[in-house]
């Protein structure tokens, strides 16, 4: 996504909450982590869209950690639920997301 100044730009915030699978004693989230700031967006072959963002994990801010930092919070073995806040930027249907039902 690229960014025109002057260009009305919607972040939305949703809250996450995973309940981690067990298979055996091993816990498993169901998908796959990519990101950090050791990483370039090009490195996830997951995803094209690098504007979805995990900003709080389980409380703890997640904004300037690096990929392995990232994954062993997401991974701890004593955590079996995962709450997150995710931030999604949208420079496009903005008038969706601010409309109320009946508008």
């Amino acid at each position: 996504m690229s960014y025109i100044p002057g260009q009305q730009v919607t972040a939305i915030v949703q809250r996450v909450e995973i309940h981690k699978l067990c298979r055996g004693e091993i816990l498993i989230l169901g998908f796959s982590i990519g990101g950090g700031i050791d990483q370039h967006h090009s490195q996830n072959p997951f995803s094209e869209d690098t504007t979805d963002k995990g900003i709080y994990l389980n409380c703890w801010d997640m904004t300037m950690v690096t990929h392995d930092q990232a994954r062993k919070r997401l991974t701890k073995r004593s955590e079996e639920v995962v709450r997150l806040l995710v931030t999604a930027v949208s420079a496009e249907g903005c008038a969706a997301v601010h409309q109320s039902p009946g508008e």
